[in-house]
């Protein structure tokens, strides 16, 4: 006789597919390099500076006694926003937020080892992925918090058009819940099978 199998318990692997979150993690990571790319190209181009992939993938550039590793600084801090809609968009459940984040620089810090061919030693890099990360991760908590609970409307009327329309057939058709209008005039059964109107009803001659 053959075993009947167990459901998959909530959270289990079926619930997040490995090809799913690698496919997620990928997406992530070009939208952080892409804006990153190009938020360091236009700063370096108004500054009057070459721009070279070492600005994007190298941790030397970052350095705290030059102006361009601190503009460098401040660039980066500001892709983290990207990171954070991105994350809003794609990932939108606050308890993944923080692996997501630090999947995020971890492959930084891989990527960044390898091609600069050693492992960062600078102060200021290290302090601004700490910065990032904590700035990704209490924002992007937040922001999919403030998703997750918004109000869900079902339908194509808000609330206050359906209380209007509910008032209005209150006062147009009387009191339903006794089945008939206010007087005499037209009214709705209770089963709503139909309209019927109230006619007065004359006393029969009496017999002698």
């Amino acid at each position: 006789m053959a075993r009947r199998r167990r459901p998959p318990r909530p959270g289990a692997l079926t619930e997040f597919p490995p090809l799913k979150i690698l496919s997620q993690i990928v997406i992530l990571q070009s939208i952080w390099y892409g804006a990153a790319t190009a938020l360091i190209l236009f700063t370096v181009l108004v500054a009057g500076k070459s721009f070279s992939v070492d600005l994007v993938l190298s941790w030397r550039s970052l350095r705290g006694d030059t102006t361009v590793g601190w503009m460098l600084g401040l660039v980066w801090l500001l892709n983290s926003l990207f990171g954070v809609i991105s994350i809003l968009f794609f990932i939108t459940r606050s308890k993944l937020v923080p692996d997501f984040a630090l999947t995020l620089h971890f492959i930084h810090l891989v990527i960044t080892s390898l091609y600069s061919h050693s492992i960062p030693t600078n102060w200021l890099w290290w302090a601004l992925q700490v910065a990032s990360v904590v700035m990704m991760i209490s924002l992007g908590v937040w922001s999919c918090q403030w998703r997750e609970l918004r109000p869900i409307h079902f339908g194509g009327s808000s609330t206050a058009q359906v209380t209007e329309h509910t008032t209005t057939e209150a006062r147009e058709g009387g009191d339903e819940e006794q089945g008939h209008g206010r007087g005499r005039g037209r009214g709705r059964g209770r089963d709503g099978a139909g309209e019927y109107e109230m006619v007065s009803i004359k006393p029969e001659a009496e017999t002698s």
